[in-house]
Parts: C-alpha cells; structure tokens; sequence
C-alpha cells in the first residue's frame, strides 16, 4: 500500500522532522525578504516578451508564403503559447507575484491563454493537489482521476486502454484539464446557483479561446485562412504536449511517492514538507529549458515553496538538495527523457491487472511504502543510509 508512516519511510524521527522544518521555513523567509525591484522587472519582462513573440508568430504566420514562414510561426506561437500557461499562468495563478500589489498580475485577476477557467484551476490545483500531494483520494491530480498511477488503486477493465488514454490526453492536454478542474470545482458547489454559474463560466472560457483561434484570427487573414487555422491548431497540440510532458516527470516518475489519508492526521507543517519532498520529482534543465517550464523542472522546489517567484527556484534547489543531503533524504531527479519514459513505463504497466505484475504494491519501482524496509528479525534496525541503498524485493 501506499506511505502511511511517513518519518518512518524517510527514517528520521520527530526531532529530525521538525529541524527540516524549520530549514526550510528558513530558506522561505529568505526569499520573501530579498523579493523586490528586480523580480517584478522579471515578470513584467517576461509578460513583454511573450506577447512580442505572440504578435510576431501570428504575423510571420499571416504573411509568410513558403512553408517555412509557415512551420517558423507555428513553433514561434507554440512556445508563445507555452509561455503564457507554464512561466506565466501558472505561476501568477499561484499568488507568486501577488506581492507586488499589481492587478493586471495577480492571482485573483489572471486568466490564462487556455480551454480552462482560472479561478476553477486554482481550487483544483493550488488547493486540492498541493495542498493534498499525493494522498490518495485527497489529490484529484493524482491520476487525473481517469488513469492508474500507483497499484493502491483498484485495477479496472476500462484501465487496458490506459495506454491510448495518454496518448489522447497528451493532445488534448488543456481540454483534459479544464474539464478536471471544472468537475473538481463543481463537486464542492453547496447550490444549484452555484453549479450553473461554474458551468456559464467554462462555456463562456471556452467559447472564448475557440473563437480567438478558430474563428477570429483566420478571419482576420481573409483568403489564407487555412492556413491561420492549421497553425493556430497545431501549435495548440504543440503546448498541450509540452505542458503534458512536464506535468507528468514532475508527478509520475519513479520516486514520486503516494499516501494514504491517514498521513493527514494531525500532520504538522514539518512533517507536509517531508510530503512534498518525498511525493514530487525534478528533471534536468539548462536555464532555457527551465523557462520553458515555467522552472516546473524545480517540482520538488515548486511544492515546497508554490507562492515564491519561479526565477528563484534554481538557487532554491541548491539548498534543498544540500538539506536532502543532510537529512539522507532522497532527492529524486534525472533526465527529461528519463523521467518520462519512467511515467510512461508505469503508466503502461498498470493498465495491466496486478496478477500480471511482480514485485509488491509496497516495493515497486512506481509504488512504496514504509514496509519495503521491514526486517526478518525484529531486533535489527537498519541505518539511513541501509534504508536508502537497499534494493527492491524480487
């Protein structure tokens, strides 16, 4: 099953929790000090940039001849796209620059360039999944809600198209997703009233992006407008799959881990740290490839610290991982093609039914918990550095 005893998965005790916590709580309060001037000067940079570039893409689309002016525009309007919702949305949603008191980039007041409605994202994500990482039935995200991610869910026929689902989301990533978030949303309505106005706000989100790709910009081009549509269209897939792919090597990989509900009792601040380090992984990134990510190449930083500036994750991955170091903590993270294709392997694999499948739902590569460490004999207790080389049972 999943990780119920949480310290005794990461075999540190009660003392050795608390003084992470408090580290980190350090690492917090540092940031929030030194954020000024030169962070705002950041985003706003950024927000500059990216709708530079989105200009730019559609013009050298709508004017351009040859295919390619054709493929230039639609890669340029791809990473505009991605921009907007990875280094922007994203991170504005989550109240990083909230900070600077500025309504047109506040959390409150953003809505970003995709089928979903902002405000139904942020209940969605910034409560329900990080603030319930990983806990199963807790964290809608886990899973999504439509695929099998770890063996502590129940396997069901409907899972053998597990494989082609992905496929299908990874294309439709936005769509999968405004459509998660408004049914997460709407689970928590106390009223019909409520219910319709969440219902009118999707329909009328995506009413909105369906006439700005599909309708208004071809229009605008008169007789290419072919050609506006099919790169309008593709560069949607192109950053429904770039966003997809850094989603899932931040959540799926192995070492990403799972819990029970019970973790939840009486859980200290220390102790949701410890959670979040333990159920999120990172990818290696060079500085441009972290931008493109909205640095969600930093998850592990990114759920410690979801409200802080994104352009201050890298210094803050240096010091969470000298803590991980510290503390023997495992600090999962690897290539981008070796994480996913480590997702991908699991997600594959647990569309089987688990009489297909070896090793346990406590100690296999996508699912642990505390009992892979259990011991034949009762009276041997095995150090950190024991719990952490030892290998999985055959």
């Amino acid at each position: 099953m999943a990780i119920t005893e949480v310290a005794v998965y990461a075999h540190l005790n009660a003392e050795d929790i608390e003084a992470l916590g408090r580290e980190l709580d350090a690492i917090r309060e540092d940031i929030q000090d030194r954020r000024g001037a030169p962070d705002a000067a950041y985003i706003r940079r950024t927000i500059a940039a990216q709708r530079i570039l989105d200009v730019a893409a559609r013009l050298v689309i709508a004017c351009s001849r040859g295919k390619f002016g054709w493929l230039l525009g639609t890669a340029a309007l791809a990473t505009a796209k991605s921009i907007e919702n990875m280094e922007i949305g994203h991170n504005v949603s989550h109240g990083q620059w909230d900070w600077m008191n500025d309504p047109e980039i506040h959390s409150s007041t953003w809505e970003w360039d995709m089928a979903g409605v902002s405000s139904q994202w942020r209940y969605s994500h910034n409560y329900r999944h990080h603030v319930f990482t990983n806990v199963l039935g807790a964290d809608d995200d886990l899973g999504f809600g439509v695929m099998r991610v770890t063996r502590d869910q129940p396997w069901r026929v409907r899972f053998l198209l597990q494989p082609l689902q992905n496929l299908l989301l990874a294309a439709t990533f936005e769509w999968g997703i405004a459509l998660h978030d408004f049914y997460s949303d709407h689970d928590r309505a106390a009223t019909e009233r409520e219910k319709t106005a969440q219902t009118r706000a999707l329909v009328h989100k995506i009413k909105r992006q369906i006439g700005k790709d599909y309708v208004l910009f071809p229009a605008l081009s008169g007789r290419r407008w072919r050609r506006t549509l099919g790169a309008n269209a593709a560069a949607n897939t192109l950053r429904n799959l770039w966003a997809y792919l850094v989603i899932f090597c931040g959540h799926f990989p192995d070492g990403a881990e799972k819990f029970t509900p019970a973790v939840l009792e009486h859980e200290t601040r220390s102790e949701w740290y410890l959670r979040q380090l333990l159920g999120t992984a990172n990818f290696e990134a060079g500085p441009v490839l972290a931008f493109l990510s909205g640095h969600l190449s930093h998850q592990i930083e990114h759920h410690l610290f979801p409200d802080l500036p994104s352009n201050h994750y890298a210094e803050i991955a240096a010091r969470v991982r000298a803590l991980c170091d510290k503390y023997d903590l495992p600090y999962t993270t690897g290539p981008l093609l070796r994480q996913y294709l480590l997702s991908l392997r699991t997600i594959n694999k647990l569309a089987l039914p688990d009489r297909w499948l070896s090793a346990t739902s406590d100690d296999a590569p996508e699912t642990a918990s505390e009992h892979k460490f259990d011991m034949p004999t009762a009276r041997y207790t095995p150090t950190r550095t024991e719990y952490r080389s030892r290998g999985p049972r055959a």
